[in-house]
């Protein structure tokens, strides 16, 4: 499909050419990760908070239909019936199916879908040929892209728990895991206290959450140079951090005991050993590799009985300053948790007073912050439905910063500011300290 695209949009300005490459290479990505599913695989919702991968599929198809085609002279919908199927929670746009029955639909099928998709793509496609979109049209393609890669991540993050479920613990990808490098002693890295600068900077794409650009305050702080790691976390485990209230927010104890956390999600205790099933199948820990598919709540919990706490937003920010936002992506290793730990990159210019670098800062696991997900001061949701998309999840939510193994690499920025509920753990999300 990209060759194609290529070709066909000899005629098209540059810039509307660079669009279909990247329409094209984010589209095939997308199958690709498909790709090693059966039919059957693809229809599964395990919890409500996982979408099958069919509906993935056809929901980044109708986002490119709904917010572009449809604005197009003379463009007839692949199917109207698919705008409440596959409408997530534009309430603007109309009616939805319920989240938590997507699961319930066999129909249309995994085949259905696909032609869907190739559908929409040939019309996307071919108004990109034609070389006279207006600068709001490609704003528009450029926002579905994006968009469709943050369902990449979904895809893989709800494949992994779908698949978890099955007893057999079925195998996604045939892939061997690396053994993690040991990693450095833990040290923190000292930043002075000061006026910053936060938000996004620049003419590459960002959301809206991400600005706007403002100053803010931070009293001296320091951030470990690394992830914790699996060992690490055994050792909270083992000395009953599970069970010491005085270590846990009231209603991450509350959530623990209801759900029975003993152990980060997809562990499992076989004969006194500790597997986690990752999306190549049941393997033993890696006790050198950061620990992943934790929430909010344990990682707080983790911080406090370490003696330490987790990182603000602002602070995991200024200190990503100047460090290359390269790591493990999901497209290197297709989200097969690689844990090798890469050498730490080193900045352009001092950043704080600490001399150790900062490791792991872009890739491998989401990181939590103690950050609120809330508007930065001054933010204005877009017009519309597009409006839609950040704004209206400020509320009972915490950031994530960083990207993780599942996150397709070209996506994920220093301002990225990724947000889930707190007893979240389906993610990919690890921890890294702070101490003032």
């Amino acid at each position: 499909m990209t060759s194609n695209a290529i070709a066909h949009s000899k005629s098209a300005t540059s810039a509307e050419q660079r669009l279909a490459i990247q329409f094209c290479q984010v589209r095939a990505f997308s199958e690709a990760i498909a790709a090693p599913l059966a039919a059957e695989d693809c229809v599964i919702q395990s919890m409500p908070d996982v979408s099958p991968t069919r509906w993935h599929l056809a929901h980044t198809t109708w986002f490119f239909e709904t917010f572009f085609l449809k604005h197009k002279p003379g463009y007839e919908p692949f199917n109207s019936e698919f705008d409440y199927l596959f409408n997530s929670y534009y309430n603007t746009l109309g009616e939805q199916f319920p989240r938590a029955k997507r699961g319930l639909l066999s129909r249309p099928t995994v085949t259905e879908v696909l032609q869907y998709r190739k559908y929409v793509d040939e019309c996307v496609l071919h108004c990109l040929e034609s070389a006279n979109l207006s600068l709001q049209g490609m704003a528009v393609i450029e926002i579905g892209l994006n968009h469709e890669q943050q369902h990449q991540e979904l895809m893989l993050t709800d494949i992994k728990h779908v698949l978890s479920c099955n007893p057999l613990f079925p195998v996604y990808a045939k892939t061997e895991l690396p053994v993690a490098s040991v990693p450095e002693p833990a040290e923190f890295v000292a930043f002075d206290e000061g006026l910053y600068e936060i938000g996004h900077a620049g003419k590459g794409f960002a959301y809206d959450n991400e600005s706007p650009r403002h100053q803010i305050f931070l009293d001296a702080f320091a951030l470990s140079n690394r992830l914790v790691t699996v060992r690490e976390y055994l050792e909270f485990m083992d000395d009953g951090g599970y069970r010491k209230p005085d270590c846990w927010l009231a209603m991450g104890w509350q959530s623990a005991a209801e759900e029975g956390w003993a152990a980060p999600l997809y562990w499992h205790n076989k004969d006194g050993k500790w597997f986690h099933f990752t999306l190549s199948g049941l393997h033993p820990i890696d006790l050198d590799a950061p620990v992943c598919h934790v929430s909010y709540f344990e990682a707080d919990a983790f911080a406090r009985w370490a003696g330490a706490r987790l990182p603000s937003e602002a602070e995991w920010e200024i200190a990503s300053t100047n460090i290359p936002e390269q790591g493990n992506f999901a497209d290197q290793f297709f989200a097969s948790e690689r844990t090798v730990q890469p050498a730490a990159p080193e900045p352009t210019e001092p950043i704080g007073s600490g001399t150790t670098s900062l490791r792991q800062m872009f890739g491998d696991a989401w990181e939590w912050t103690y950050s609120p997900y809330m508007p930065y001061p001054g933010y204005a949701p877009a017009e519309g439905a597009l409006g839609e998309y950040n704004g209206k999840f400020m509320c009972g939510q915490f950031v994530l910063r960083g990207g993780s193994c599942a996150t397709p690499s070209g996506h994920i920025r220093r301002s990225y500011r990724n947000f889930f509920p707190p007893s979240a753990r389906w993610q990919f999300s690890g921890i890294r300290l702070a101490r003032n």
